[in-house]
């Protein structure tokens, strides 16, 4: 065989990936293994379980807004005479402020009501995302699979076709075949070699997707996949399935609640608003003075802004109903299309096997018939070809069956930790609104809130 000329980057990473990322490599991977890394690792999860922090505390905000709000105000000021018969002044008082919204019509407790329903809204929206997560973790792993699948075949058809070419420079040295058919193994040789130049490439780009959906490359060799996870027996069960568990429509349904809650609290903003005041005051020479009142405030005219504000809320209620409308649409479109992938892949692999079988009795009796001077090289590498064709298209099918399969189950809202059971600590999104939701000026709960974070391996 000729020796090999890839470029050496390229060949440290096939090297790396085909003896299990050197020698007593650990245990192979599993998809588990890719699952539980890329729900560890990723910071796209890190990044909206802040999100969700944020809503939260969009709660204690509210929770805040009933209670007492208390000011300290103090002012020093040194005055100058213009006529210096006069002596300078220094001035200067301290004073301590007090208000509590005693009625507002319900703003507050509608926006406490809205707030809540952002909350539930906004954790549907993590739980989307841990299944994007887990859903490109699932495709990263079967890349990888299907590329390494694909490089030991055509590195074996590179083996096969370097014997077939030695066969044929003896035969004829021999005079039992002529030059084309020599030619015509070294064309099929350099062809499976740039073949194979292609597939550890391909290989190289999923394993650094890999990376990028786990937060690590493989530690060993990618196991072929376990069987995946059963489903449903019907299209119309997985779609009612679907339109009730899916996380993008739980979370369009909160938003519309929110939505509406928010053109209740619009209709208040023309109210007025009472609310008892009370404070103390000192000046410079310890003179004190105390107050104690009601306050009521009502807009008269705004300009029209208040009149806006509740057409907006108008509009943006209409707008989160259409949404939850067209979301249900799409949810029940990538159930059928992930039904219909799987089928076909089904069918691919029915087919492929059928394919590969007869494949092998073409090339066994192609063989046979070319010792006897029946057929030619050419007959014998067409053989070859055909039966690699069958096995690497039925690699592919095996991949995308199992994509598939897992695009299912996302697209019915059940691709998660907790349905797959991969038996792992998971973030539990109460914990933090639990701490703050009363709006403490402290939480206690912090300690705790690190010992969660600490079993879900983040900091």
């Amino acid at each position: 065989m000729m020796k090999d000329r890839r470029p050496n980057w390229l060949a440290a990473i096939v090297l790396a990936c085909a003896t299990g990322f050197g020698a007593g490599a650990a245990q192979a991977d599993t998809l588990a293994d890719a699952l539980v890394a890329a729900y560890r690792n990723s910071n796209l999860l890190e990044q909206n379980r802040a999100v969700l922090r944020a809503a939260d505390e969009d709660v204690a905000q509210s929770v805040a807004a009933l209670r007492p709000a208390l000011a300290l105000a103090a002012s020093a000021n040194y005055t100058t005479p213009v006529q210096s018969a006069l002596q300078d002044e220094l001035t200067g008082s301290i004073g301590l402020s007090a208000e509590l919204a005693l009625f507002d019509f319900g703003r507050n407790r509608i926006a406490i009501e809205a707030s809540q329903q952002n909350v539930l809204a906004t954790r549907w929206a993590l739980v989307n995302v841990e299944q994007n997560v887990l859903l490109n973790a699932v495709s990263a792993y079967m890349n990888v699979w299907s590329a390494n699948e694909t490089v030991r075949l055509r590195q074996s058809s590179v083996n096969v076709i370097s014997e077939e070419l030695r066969a044929a420079q003896d035969r004829f040295e021999v005079g039992e075949v002529t030059r084309t058919d020599v030619a015509t193994a070294e064309a099929r040789l350099a062809a499976a070699r740039s073949a194979l130049s292609a597939a550890e490439g391909d290989r190289a780009i999923a394993l650094e997707t890999y990376n990028a959906a786990t937060g690590n490359y493989p530690t060993g060799p990618i196991n072929s996949p376990p069987a995946p996870p059963a489903t449903t027996s019907s299209l119309d069960e997985a779609r009612s399935i679907a339109q009730s568990t899916h996380p993008l429509i739980r979370q369009a349904q909160f938003q519309v609640a929110g939505a509406e809650l928010n053109v209740v609290a619009a209709e208040p903003q023309r109210s007025g608003r009472i609310a008892a005041t009370a404070g103390i005051t000192m000046d410079q020479d310890g003179n004190d003075q105390s107050r104690l009142g009601l306050s009521y405030n009502q807009p008269l005219y705004t300009g029209g802004g208040n009149s806006s504000l509740y057409r907006q809320a108008v509009a943006r209620r209409d707008q989160s109903r259409s949404n939850l409308h067209q979301t249900a649409l799409e949810v029940t479109q990538q159930v059928g299309n992930a039904w219909a992938q799987i089928n076909v892949a089904r069918a691919q692999l029915q087919a492929s096997d059928l394919q590969i079988q007869a494949a092998q009795i073409a090339l066994d009796g192609a063989r046979e018939e070319a010792s006897l001077g029946a057929r030619t090289t050419l007959d014998v590498l067409n053989a070859e070809q055909e039966l690699l064709d069958a096995q690497t298209t039925r690699v592919s099918a095996e991949a995308n069956r199992h994509v598939a399969v897992y695009q299912l189950l996302s697209a019915m809202g059940l691709l998660t930790v907790e349905h797959l059971n991969l038996g792992i600590p998971t973030y539990n999104p109460t914990a933090y609104y639990d701490a703050v939701r009363n709006a403490p000026a402290r939480s206690p709960q912090g300690e705790a809130l690190d010992r969660v974070l600490q079993r879900i391996g983040r900091e």
